[in-house]
């Protein structure tokens, strides 16, 4: 059986701050909660035959599968821009109430000022998702944020939004999913965008 562990990266200091952050180059660390959470996660995934872990240009993502793996030096880490946060332009570095504002306020296919729009990031993650099904592990950590998690969750379990019925997902908690499960959320996906457009 082939296993994808999906994770949130650990507690960050702008997760504290309640602002969002969809710019890669921004270094933005992990909070000590943060690095425990990972350190746990890397407790919870010890016992897992890893043969990858897959992880965004995010600096927080990557130390959250630094210390998690910290002593699997056996598991390459390998970077998949595709899982990248989403891009907010102009929104980058908002308060998290302002985010959620003019995301409630927009279409789903209206992009971020300067940024992309909902749907294309899912369209994105969507094509991540099937570029990990199409490599050759067959067990692998992902170490990626709560949007690319929560859209392959509702996307597995049929849901037609994607922001439900699960939506607040937790810092460096391992989501298992098999093979079928990992198509079922690539289908849900983008059955999801589509009805939306």
């Amino acid at each position: 059986m082939r296993l994808f562990v999906l994770t949130r990266h650990g507690e960050s200091v702008l997760n504290v701050e309640r602002r969002v952050n969809g710019d890669p180059t921004v270094d933005v660390p992990l909070t000590s909660r943060g690095e425990e959470e990972s350190r746990r996660l890397g407790e919870q995934v010890a016992h897992l035959p890893l043969e990858a872990c897959v992880h965004t240009r995010f600096p927080r993502a990557r130390a959250t599968a630094e210390i998690a793996l910290a002593e699997r030096v056996d598991v390459p880490l390998l970077v998949e821009p595709l899982l990248d946060d989403i891009k907010l332009g102009e929104l980058d570095g908002s308060r998290l109430e302002d985010y959620r504002a003019w995301k409630h306020g927009h279409p789903r296919s209206v992009p971020f000022p300067g940024g992309e729009s909902l749907d294309d990031a899912a369209r994105r993650y969507a094509e991540a998702f099937r570029k990990l099904l199409a490599a050759p592990h067959r067990s692998v950590l992902v170490v990626s944020h709560e949007i690319p998690v929560r859209y392959a969750l509702n996307g597995a379990a049929g849901s037609d939004s994607l922001d439900g019925p699960a939506h607040e997902i937790s810092n460096a908690v391992p989501y298992l999913f098999d093979e079928e499960a990992l198509e079922r959320a690539v289908a849900g996906i983008e059955r999801a965008v589509n009805i939306a457009t």
